[in-house]
């Protein structure tokens, strides 16, 4: 079978994390190194790490992901609906990659007539101009209180009639009540559209598993497509803070005799927590996420990462104790980078009558820059240079950064510097290769390292040396075949409807 097919298919989870965008990732290289020209999906998407297109529009960092597995660029319709949660009940609706509005969960209801229309056209869209477009859920098809106003699960799989599988994740145990249950648990007509699963995170030998495997298709009447193993270092452009706590491998060895430890501060409404995957990536450096002041001792840098929330996060900030370590780091040299939000919390002053309402918040005060929140949300992909290497971004910023002339700061992008304190409004710095290198040199000297930095790193080879990874991952371990016939020919008919009182 080519495949080339005009179809689609979606990917749905049992849970949140379970595997949906590394399995759509998946596919989208493997049928790419076909010649097929396919395209990832998913309507609506909710998370704090987003990117922006080369068209000024912000769509979920996954989806991008996705696109470069796919070897396209990506777009808007790609992610037509994001949410972005500033929250424990309010979040941004961002459209076709520009902001909308700010709702709370009931008031969202009300929007979701006009996001439907948007979907399915954008998917249709997607339908005519490639082969195969490969569609992600969002959490679980099963959040059965939320079925009247889904767009992203069986709320898209039953008007577009598109095949659908399942992906478990057997790491957090349970995994065969949890596909069962979740097929059990959706109305006859979306049960007819699920084709079988997928188990994800597997360790040991597959085999173990042909019982339960072969039991859950006595129960369902649904083939499992294949067993995916658990693998190291295929840390890719996760979009749910979630997978924070997961492993990320251990750091590779260093070309000088120190390692350089980098602690990111994992604020409440983190968000761009992927500027540091290519730290990650470095020989040498080992990248963990931190919540404590004691986490802090042996940091050689400390990174406050993007925020959606920042005056809410500085307080977290003050309130956990980690504002005075930071504080104090600065005043001894000791290196700190601010990222976005992060960067507006060094200020000295935040005005934010837009995402708080606030009003003016002292900040913390380590670089001479006050910060105004705008109406109107800033998206770009700006360029520059720092020690004299170039430098490619994005931003995505309601918070307007003005530099005190008088407070003795170097410039630094488009930020600034003051001593061993920098701050950007840019995401995606640290994956410019020789402007990483520079930056993480002087690091290593403030901090009294003896650390080299990789002559060789490419950080662009790495994602797609993983990228390769995880399409060898689904080749060799999913029935290829049998979801490529999915694609091409839609939902088996005849599937059985599991019965539950209701």
């Amino acid at each position: 079978m080519t495949a080339t097919m005009n179809g689609a298919l979606l990917v749905a989870g049992a849970t949140s994390d379970a595997g949906k965008s590394i399995v759509v990732a998946g596919l989208c290289r493997l049928l790419a190194r076909r010649g097929a020209k396919v395209a990832p999906f998913k309507a609506q998407n909710m998370s704090l790490n987003s990117m922006v297109t080369t068209d000024g529009a912000e769509i979920g960092r996954a989806q991008a992901m996705q696109a470069a597995a796919a070897g396209i660029e990506p777009s808007a319709a790609m992610n037509p609906v994001l949410l972005k949660p500033g929250g424990e009940r309010h979040s941004q609706i961002v459209v076709l990659g520009r902001p909308l509005a700010e709702v709370d969960a009931v008031e969202y209801r009300t929007y979701i007539p006009r996001l439907r229309q948007t979907v399915l056209d954008c998917l249709a869209e997607l339908r005519e101009s490639y082969d195969v477009v490969l569609c992600e859920g969002a959490g679980s098809p099963a959040e059965i209180n939320l079925r009247a106003t889904d767009l992203a699960n069986m709320g898209l799989a039953r008007p577009a009639g598109l095949p659908v599988i399942v992906v478990g994740d057997i790491d957090r145990g349970g995994v065969f009540a949890s596909l069962y249950g979740t097929l059990a648990l959706l109305e006859p007509a979306d049960q007819a559209l699920v084709a079988g699963f997928v188990i994800n995170k597997f360790r040991g030998a597959a085999e173990l598993l042909d019982t339960g495997v072969q039991m859950l298709t006595r129960l369902t009447g649904r083939p499992t497509y294949g067993v995916l193993p658990w693998r190291d270092g295929l840390w890719l452009d996760v979009e749910d803070s979630l997978a924070l706590s997961g492993e990320r491998g251990a750091a590779l060895p260093p070309h000088g005799r120190d390692i350089l430890r980098v602690a990111v501060v994992r604020l409440p409404r983190i968000s761009n927590f992927t500027d540091v995957d290519a730290l990650a990536a470095e020989p040498g450096v080992l990248v963990r996420f931190v919540t404590s002041p004691a986490e802090l001792a042996d940091a050689d840098l400390v990174v406050l990462p993007g925020s959606r929330a920042t005056v809410a996060d500085l307080a977290w900030l003050r309130r956990s104790g980690l504002a005075g370590p930071i504080a104090r780091r600065a005043r001894d040299g000791r290196p700190v980078l601010g990222i976005c939000g992060g960067y507006q919390m060094l200020a000295g002053e935040i005005v934010d009558h837009v995402e708080s309402g606030a009003g003016a918040v002292a900040g913390l005060g380590l670089l001479p820059v006050r910060v105004e929140f705008a109406p109107d949300k800033t998206l770009g992909r700006p360029t520059g240079t720092a020690y004299d290497e170039p430098v490619t971004a994005y931003e995505i910023r309601h918070g307007a950064v003005v530099v005190d002339d008088g407070g003795g700061a170097e410039p630094f992008l488009d930020g600034c510097r003051v001593g061993a304190v920098w701050g950007t409004a840019w995401h995606g710095v640290l994956e410019n290769d020789t402007f990483r290198r520079a930056f993480l040199t002087e690091v290593a000297g403030l901090a009294g390292r003896d650390f080299a930095v990789a002559p060789d790193t490419c950080f662009a080879a790495v994602r797609e040396a993983r990228l390769d990874a995880l399409g060898d991952l689904v080749e060799q371990h999913l029935d290829v075949e049998a979801v490529l016939r999915l694609v091409a020919s839609g939902p088996p008919p005849g599937l059985p409807a599991l019965a539950i009182a209701r």
